[in-house]
């Protein structure tokens, strides 16, 4: 977990992908995509049905490691909003277990602008301690936000071949997570859509062990 700052408050930048916020003990994800290969899969595009196991395993295992008191999903937490409904009895279990003793907040995205049945509160949006938690960031916010929803990644050339990590897009008030879900893509860091949500001066910022290397991004 690498330390950094945004609008005044300390931060925990995760390489898979999070955010813990210590004063909070708030661990914070986006785009987890549950049951997207079973989606697919109803549309006859058979994908490996595997990928909420891995992606709810992976979350799990960083709310052990963090101790996280609440978890906040910054909305597209299901491919669609019957995705609960789809959920297998495995996964059902290890989402009980991470929903109980622990506050636990849906925010809806544009893939799951309804969910129930699945534990937790839901919420369209939140204003939690100054900063705004939303699924997709708004140009118009003056407010420091925190959201998701362009899976962003850095693509680098390094010796010759290219190379691509999820990566933090932030500017001075905006920071976008990139996607947690184990069958998620992502749009490149400096994409014009992920420019128009932040503004000028944005940088790309990619956790690597004990450090955070930032990379700015063109406007």
């Amino acid at each position: 977990m690498v330390p950094f700052s945004f609008a005044g408050h300390d931060l925990l930048a995760l390489p898979q992908g999070a955010l813990f916020w210590p004063a909070r003990r708030a661990l914070l994800v986006a785009d987890l995509h549950f049951e997207k290969a079973s989606w697919f899969a109803i549309r006859g595009q058979m994908l490996p049905p595997y990928d909420t196991i891995a992606t709810l395993t992976g979350l799990a295992a960083l709310a052990e490691r963090t101790g996280a008191a609440e978890i906040w999903c910054l909305g597209d937490s299901f491919h669609d909003s019957a995705g609960c409904e789809r959920l297998p009895a495995d996964a059902q279990e290890i989402l009980r277990a991470l929903t109980t003793g622990r506050r636990w907040i849906w925010i809806t995205g544009n893939h799951d602008r309804t969910i129930d049945r699945c534990g937790g509160e839901v919420m369209d949006e939140a204003l939690v301690d100054g900063l705004m938690l939303r699924h997709e960031a708004d140009p118009r916010e003056t407010r420091p936000e925190l959201s998701g929803h362009f899976h962003p990644k850095l693509r680098v050339r390094v010796r010759g071949r290219q190379v691509s990590r999820r990566c933090f897009v932030a500017t001075p008030t905006k920071l976008i997570l990139p996607a947690f879900g184990a069958l998620t893509g992502g749009l490149d860091a400096d994409h014009p859509e992920i420019v128009r949500a932040v503004g000028a001066g944005a940088e790309a910022l990619v956790p690597v062990e004990d450090r955070l290397l930032r990379f700015p991004l063109a406007a």
